[in-house]
């Protein structure tokens, strides 16, 4: 049987919020496994860390890292805004931002596992900071792009420190070179894409599906005006090349000057886009709605 240090049941208790007995025994169970340990104990419902893992995480922090020619963006999930102003988070976003990097693949299995400058992996740094900051958190998703020559730019709205804030774009440019011009460009295509929101780089990238509901609703309305089916079907397609124009980035015009398409800006600095990503924090998540009436009667024993 491995001899249990006091060192390792406090470490054990700062990473899941467990009793002091109740970490001794699960070391002792696990002959002094740190990560068997902390397993045991969210099998048991003895960790805090446990217990905030079923509740919903829709706020927290998107985090980017770059290096030329490659970044990377994640999504890091907690219950409420407050943690996204704790600094230890923040630093932690960061951190696993610039483990996506070198990860190179973006599937969160593989980014779970880096370790970090803590000696933590990114689960188990996750872990820690549930049980010391209190709430639910998750690595909700990640991504990242490269280009051979070129730059991908990275861009954070509303920053709260360098590379994290709500909001998030990666914008790939191929290009010779990655000269300052390019990584301008590059920045200025991220503020784009926050403010345009796009849903495709191209038309051929939209889904078939997309076009043929915004073709079934356009239709219905056209119907509705009486006019002959030549003249609807007409008007279909001038509202198609309306909605390309509001969903595919390459011809949106172009925010900064509110005149000329992005695709005619990329070709005269001689780039070509390849590809972009657009993370805003807590889009797709179902939030809770909770009753804080109820709340306070349940606590009132009523």
């Amino acid at each position: 049987m491995a001899h249990i240090t006091a060192v390792q049941v406090r470490e054990l208790r700062e990473a899941t919020g467990a009793g002091m007995m109740d970490c001794k025994k699960a070391l002792t169970e696990n002959d002094g496994k740190m990560q068997d340990a902390i397993d045991w104990l969210r099998k048991k419902g003895l960790s805090a860390a446990a217990k905030k893992s079923g509740r919903v995480a829709a706020e927290g922090l998107v985090g980017v890292a770059a290096d030329k020619n490659r970044a990377a963006m994640v999504e890091v999930n907690a219950e409420t805004d407050f943690v996204a102003r704790n600094e230890a988070f923040q630093e932690a976003v960061q951190q696993i931002a610039r483990a996506a990097l070198q990860v190179g693949e973006p599937t969160l299995e593989k980014i779970n596992a880096a370790v970090l400058p803590s000696g933590r992996t990114v689960a188990d740094e996750l872990t820690h900071l549930i049980a010391t900051i209190g709430e639910n958190m998750t690595l909700r998703r990640a991504a990242v792009l490269s280009v051979p020559s070129g730059v991908v730019a990275s861009y954070v709205h509303g920053a709260l420190r360098d590379g994290v804030g709500r909001i998030g774009v990666l914008a790939a440019l191929k290009a010779p070179d990655e000269s300052e011009a390019i990584t301008n460009l590059g920045r200025q295509v991220g503020m784009h894409i926050a403010a345009t929101r796009p849903q495709a780089l191209k038309r051929s990238d939209v889904a078939p599906d997309a076009i043929e509901r915004e073709r079934s609703v356009l239709r219905e309305q056209a119907k509705a005006s009486g006019k002959p089916e030549n003249i609807v079907e007409k008007m279909i397609d001038g509202r198609i090349r309306k909605f390309y124009e509001e969903v595919v980035l390459l011809e949106q015009l172009w925010v900064h000057d509110n005149e000329s398409k992005v695709e005619d800006i990329l070709k005269k600095a001689g780039v070509e886009m390849t590809g972009f990503e657009r993370f805003q924090l807590g889009e797709g998540v179902e939030k809770e709605e909770n009753d804080f009436a109820a709340e306070v009667a349940k606590a009132a024993g009523h």
